[in-house]
């Protein structure tokens, strides 16, 4: 059991040193990563296909890339908003890595892109733990999958620099308890700010665009009480910390404490 979490943690470490040098990189050629977290089906793609829609009418830079166990479809309906598009398929693994997404871009990423929206692969627990070089984390949960994702999904939405809700035009009919979510998600989160948003009327167009823009403008994104315990550890403080909810086991390097690795909990 310890070698295969020494393994686990080697492999971590050699990630946020990927994504440290990417994401310095892309900042030097003036491009701001937006890395997107969900559940299958919580209609990130549908949210991000508006987004990007609406980003091509400003005549704004962008570009995405989508991840996927298998099939093309996500990239095929992004390509409708005329933007750079790219797929990637990962052959059964559960998440993207730092070193992949590298890879992907090399060649492929158009200069002057201003922003770079990363549609991850459908899945809460995985990608949670790997830093893409992100300037700017995004979790989004749909209003049919219950006001108590945040508490299950703790690493998840507990680094998350945006939490946004989507379908919210069928909230009624769900019986989504907004006041719950926002309340849970408070509980992993403090402070982070919650966005209600509905591909289908458009409740909420353009505000995930607008936050990415702002980050990439320098203004300030919010710092999640786990990215702070990060800070602390960096630092020589100890606290108790457990990585995706599985393994307890102290990090080698913690120099860059961007919204990877680690889940520490703070005392």
């Amino acid at each position: 059991m310890c070698r295969a979490v020494d393994l686990h943690q080697a492999v971590l470490a050699k990630n946020d040193a990927t994504a440290h040098t990417l994401r310095a990189g892309l900042t030097a050629r003036g491009t701001t990563v937006v890395n997107l977290l969900s559940s299958p089906g919580s209609g990130k793609t549908a949210l991000l296909e508006r987004e990007l829609l609406l980003a091509r009418e400003r005549a704004l830079p962008v570009a995405a890339l989508t991840a996927d166990l298998a099939t093309e479809n996500d990239a095929v309906r992004l390509a409708r908003s005329g933007v750079p598009v790219k797929q990637v398929l990962t052959d059964g693994l559960c998440h993207l890595e730092a070193a992949m997404l590298h890879r992907h871009l090399e060649g492929w990423l158009p200069d002057g892109t201003r922003l770079l929206f990363v549609e991850n692969v459908g899945n809460l627990v995985c990608p949670a733990s790997y830093d893409l070089g992100e300037s700017l984390r995004v979790v989004l949960a749909s209003v049919t999958e219950g006001e108590d994702k945040p508490l299950k999904y703790p690493t998840a939405f507990g680094l998350a620099h945006l939490v946004v809700v989507t379908k919210t035009d069928i909230a009624d009919a769900v019986e989504f308890d907004e006041a719950a979510f926002r309340a849970n998600v408070e509980q992993v989160n403090p402070g982070v700010e919650v966005l209600l948003t509905s591909a289908r009327r458009g409740q909420g167009a353009g505000a995930l665009l607008d936050r990415a823009l702002a980050a990439a403008d320098g203004a300030p994104v919010h710092a999640p009480v786990m990215g702070r315990c990060q800070d602390d550890v960096a630092q020589g403080h100890t606290h108790p910390h457990v990585h995706a909810g599985a393994h307890h086991h102290a990090h080698p390097d913690h120099h860059h404490a961007g919204p990877g690795a680690m889940t520490p909990t703070c005392s």
